[in-house]
């Protein structure tokens, strides 16, 4: 593994202004505790930072996509798509493809939202984020409870304990046909409780043709008795979304009539997921701790691929059961040693089909034909065992693991073999577009050791750093979704070598954590000029994060999140006739940063002013094309009314700044985009129940 390079001065200042790593609050222990531990009370690996979003902060925010609460989080640099559509990135340039919901590990209460093998890009808006507790975030693979496709990280959503029997209702209203009501309730019988939490949301949206209904519930019982609880969880979602498209042309996204236009008004969206779950956690004689939790995951999504020639419909479902588990014992008051088995069975399948001919050129209309092009189902099982080896003594707390992980795939083809149309007739051109593999079983073990320590250099400041191996398994998608005349693929897992170093610590009247990572990926998978999947890719992802909160005065605070890293192609390969070894990955902005000055006007008036700023940023592997970046400006008020009852108002984009959520650039299209919306305000209202 490659040691990351000796930073200048210069660009040590500049990332000392531009970086951000979760800053610490009072009460941030149990956050911890929570994420990187499955055992309350245990804190068994904290040689690494968590990074979370508070209640609170979330309440101010009120998002109405999860993308605008992870602008918080530095490293973290998420794009919107439309309606609740986005691309991740987190110590990661925008992530693409199937690797975009491979890299990064996205759970809700600690359980991933999709099995191994099967993420999908969008799979956050299948968490409840709009009543979360708070979102906690681990940047690389850092921890051993979390295995395959936690590379980049892992973003966990927390739903509230609605056992305890607090209550709420609350309402937002914003531009553009947006509004909203939410609901938590329980009662708490006190050894026990039930609670409900819901949302509802309709959005028309700023575009034409495009808006978003969707609802979500989560269920949650607890019972508790001597050193045992057991809580059980349901969490319900579905969405119907209609999608609008890219705009195309340079800077097209400067052009009020251009923005406002969807290019691609058949385009929809439609997803259901169900995830059913039980913790029974327990205490022994001795302190140690024992954590299991069964769960069961239904899912199913239709949506129209309208960026693809002959624009296909996608339809895909995955059902399957899992357990995750963890024992933590104590061996004396300086070591403990967490054992656990994590393991799931899922049944998936998808069908990809076309109603009419494609349109385009002559090569596009005999290479895509109509009828189907996939049609599969894949049954997968995944073991993983895993250890931690955990010191504490005086200044020193370090932790030793590693996670062995083994995943078995079965694919059935329930069509023709090869790259031929549905009814077996070839294509012209040297045969059709996709590619359908034989019958096959497919196999992948790996294992990671991860390393993290903390040294307490005083009493107020802490060093921490470690040494992580992450991997993924290749996805379903990129195994049996083949196309031209591929008709096998031979993919290895991605690896993934982390190396970080930072220190935390508190001042007179705040916290601050600054960190330095390189992580190297090996046998990254993509589709090379002959629309092959190949996994001999390397990229290389460095940077410097830093995050502090700091009282000015005692009515002035500031909150600071920011990030420079450097994202590399690592390996040779030519596109558009050039190596694109050493360029900068696409999508891929040095520098992103988050300021927010808070003003608490009164005791029960408080306002806010956030300043979000993204670097420019290549839109191709060439480096040949460039988006410029924007700064955006966001205000928001609280009020207070009483004990009960609390307004927000929020103004977004202040400027109407002309901008681009996402832009990217093909060699068919030329330069694309994802309008920004402009300036919008959204009015809420929180009663107490």
């Amino acid at each position: 593994m490659r040691l990351p390079s000796l930073f200048p001065m210069s660009l040590f200042t500049a990332s000392l202004l531009t970086t951000m790593a979760a800053a610490q609050e009072a009460n941030e222990i149990e956050r911890i505790e929570t994420t990187s531990s499955r055992i309350q009370g245990q804190i068994t690996a904290t040689g690494y930072a968590v990074s979370s979003i508070s209640e609170e902060t979330l309440s101010m925010l009120s998002f109405q996509h999860i993308q605008e609460s992870l602008n918080y989080i530095a490293g973290a640099g998420v794009q919107r798509g439309n309606g609740q559509e986005y691309l991740p990135a987190l110590r990661s340039p925008v992530l693409t493809g199937a690797e975009a919901c491979g890299g990064i590990l996205a759970a809700e209460d600690g359980i991933p939202l999709r099995a191994a093998g099967f993420c999908n890009i969008n799979e956050l808006f299948e968490a409840h984020g709009e009543v979360a507790e708070r979102i906690d975030v681990i940047k690389g693979p850092a921890s051993a409870l979390y295995g395959s496709n936690a590379i980049h990280g892992v973003i966990n959503v927390i739903t509230p304990d609605t056992t305890q029997g607090t209550g709420q209702l609350a309402l937002d209203y914003g531009s553009y046909g947006f509004h909203r009501a939410k609901l938590q309730q329980g009662k708490d019988f006190g050894s026990s409780g039930v609670g409900i939490a819901a949302s509802l949301t309709r959005d028309t949206g700023y575009r034409n043709d495009e808006g978003v209904d969707q609802e979500k519930v989560s269920l949650r019982h607890r019972i508790e008795w001597d050193s045992t609880v057991i809580t059980s969880g349901l969490t319900y979602t579905h969405l119907d979304q209609e999608t609008a498209g890219y705009i195309e042309g340079f800077e097209s996204y400067k052009s009020t009539e251009l923005a406002r236009s969807n290019p691609n008004p058949e385009a929809f969206r439609n997803a259901k997921s169900l995830r059913i779950w039980s913790k029974f956690n327990t205490s022994f004689d001795g302190g140690h701790g024992l954590s299991i939790t069964p769960y069961l995951r239904n899912q199913d999504m239709r949506f129209r691929m309208h960026f693809l020639p002959g624009k296909p419909l996608e339809e895909n479902a995955q059902k399957g059961v899992g357990v995750l588990s963890q024992f933590n014992y104590i061996v004396n008051d300086y070591v403990s040693l967490d054992l656990g088995i994590d393991a799931e069975y899922t049944e998936g399948e998808l069908v990809q089909s076309q109603q009419g001919a494609t349109e385009g050129s002559a090569f596009l209309v005999e290479t895509i034909p109509s009828g189907k092009h996939y049609d599969y189902d894949v049954d997968a099982a995944l073991i993983a065992p895993f250890f931690a080896l955990n010191w504490q003594h005086e200044k020193w707390d370090v932790s030793f693991g590693g996670r062995f992980e083994s995943m078995q795939y079965d694919y059935t083809n329930n069509m023709n073999v090869g790259r031929v149309r549905e009814d077996g007739t070839q294509c012209g051109f040297g045969g059709c577009r996709y590619s359908r593999p034989a019958d096959s079983s497919n196999d992948f073990d790996s294992f990671s050791p991860k390393l993290s320590l903390r040294y307490q250099l005083s009493g107020s400041t802490q060093l921490f750093g470690g040494l992580a191996r992450g991997y993924r398994a290749p996805q379903a998608t990129e195994l049996y979704r083949l196309q031209r005349a591929q008709e096998v693929t031979d993919l290895d897992s991605v690896t993934a070598d982390n190396i970080e170093v930072g220190i935390t610590g508190t001042t007179d009247r705040g916290s601050y954590t600054l960190s330095f990572y390189s992580l190297e990926k090996d046998n990254v998978i993509y589709r090379d000029s002959n629309f092959f999947n190949v996994s001999n890719g390397e990229t290389w992802h460095r940077g410097v994060e830093l995050s502090f909160n700091q009282k000015i005065s005692d009515v002035l605070r500031v909150d600071f999140a920011g990030t420079y890293a450097r994202h590399t192609y690592e390996h040779s390969q030519i596109t558009g006739e050039l190596d694109i070894k050493g360029n900068d990955m696409d999508t891929a902005p040095k520098v992103q940063l988050n300021t927010r000055l808070n003003y608490d006007v009164t005791r029960s008036i408080q306002a806010q002013i956030e300043w979000q700023h993204v670097a420019s940023y290549y839109t191709d592997a060439e480096n040949l094309n460039e988006y410029d970046g924007h700064d955006l400006v966001h205000a928001r008020v609280r009020f207070n009314v009483n004990n009960d009852i609390t307004l927000h108002a929020r103004i977004n984009n202040v400027f109407d700044t002309k901008y681009a959520e996402r832009a990217d650039f093909t060699s068919f299209t030329g330069p694309r985009y994802f309008p920004g919306r402009p300036r919008n305000f959204m009015l809420s209202a929180t009663f107490a129940l």
